[in-house]
């Protein structure tokens, strides 16, 4: 199943349905930081539900912003997402492995923590950008996202994250799932959505065992209605004029030193691992255009 995302309603346009399939662009995420399974599952579900609430920004111009720490071992858990479809993102630690003794499972609640907090960033292209920060309740991503729905927008929310990993670490399937109320929803509609959660299988077994991502979200509700799919994928935006800003940013000493000492740099991307090389002459003629236009 090819990486995309589907909108829809359901329940006569009471309920709201966002899914998406993630698998290639997890994949990519784990291979881009080497991620070890616990680390590739915490990061997949965020890149997930970022991919979805990326899709609910009314414009091109607009983006949002995840960051989660738990204080836990993987510590900072950050996620960029656009309206396009392309997110990015990373992991404070990607080398860990945990599961939970009693089931096996990877354990990416004991991986995040509960210490901390959710928070989501929307930069709207207004004065102030917006803010919505929650409690993590179980650092497992899917409970606390929809914890945040609910409290931070008002908009009670079911949420369901998957990522399947191999024991050689590639990622077998991945995806995410948003069904939210309308202020119009009826009694009907939360108790019919509250059997349909319950019975639900895992999102990660869903998109291994369905040849469509149509073929699941149709089978959600009887009056399923699509509105739009688009394409996904783990897309960053950096390049090297962009680096070459950073070194702008830190001191001249620094950067002398990086000349004279080092002759030459790399920087490294966090958000994609990508790395850029500057040579000793790129650096000295970026210091000779930042002396002639000091102030």
């Amino acid at each position: 199943m090819k990486d995309s995302l589907i909108k829809a309603m359901a329940c006569e346009g009471r309920v709201r349905i966002f899914i998406c399939a993630t698998t290639e662009l997890v994949e990519e995420a784990r291979q881009r930081f080497d991620l070890w399974p616990t680390s590739a599952a915490a990061l997949g579900r965020t890149l997930s539900v970022g991919s979805m609430m990326g899709s609910m920004l009314k414009s091109d111009k607009e983006q949002l912003t995840i960051i989660i720490n738990g204080g836990g071992a993987i510590g900072t858990i950050m996620v960029d997402a656009y309206s396009d479809g392309h997110v990015r993102g990373f992991v404070s630690d990607p080398h860990i492995m945990l599961k939970y003794n009693d089931t096996g499972k990877l354990a990416v609640g004991l991986a995040v923590g509960t210490n901390g907090t959710l928070e989501v960033i929307k930069d709207l292209h207004m004065k102030e950008n917006w803010k919505g920060t929650v409690a993590l309740q179980s650092g497992e991503i899917g409970e606390d996202f929809a914890y945040y729905f609910t409290v931070s927008e008002q908009t009670p929310s079911a949420v369901s994250l998957g990522v399947l990993v191999d024991e050689a670490h590639p990622i077998i399937a991945s995806g995410g799932l948003i069904i939210q109320m309308m202020p119009d929803a009826s009694e009907e509609d939360i108790v019919k959505t509250e059997q349909l959660i319950a019975a639900l299988k895992p999102m990660s077994e869903l998109i291994r065992t369905n040849d469509s991502l149509s073929d699941i979200v149709l089978s959600l509700y009887d009056d399923v209605k699509i509105l739009s799919e688009q394409p996904i994928s783990f897309h960053c935006h950096c390049d090297k004029t962009i680096m070459k800003r950073v070194l702008t940013t830190i001191s001249k000493e620094e950067r002398t030193a990086m000349i004279e000492e080092d002759h030459g740099c790399e920087i490294t991307c966090n958000f994609c691992n990508e790395r850029y090389q500057f040579s000793e002459q790129e650096l000295r003629d970026l210091e000779a255009f930042l002396d002639a236009h000091a102030k």
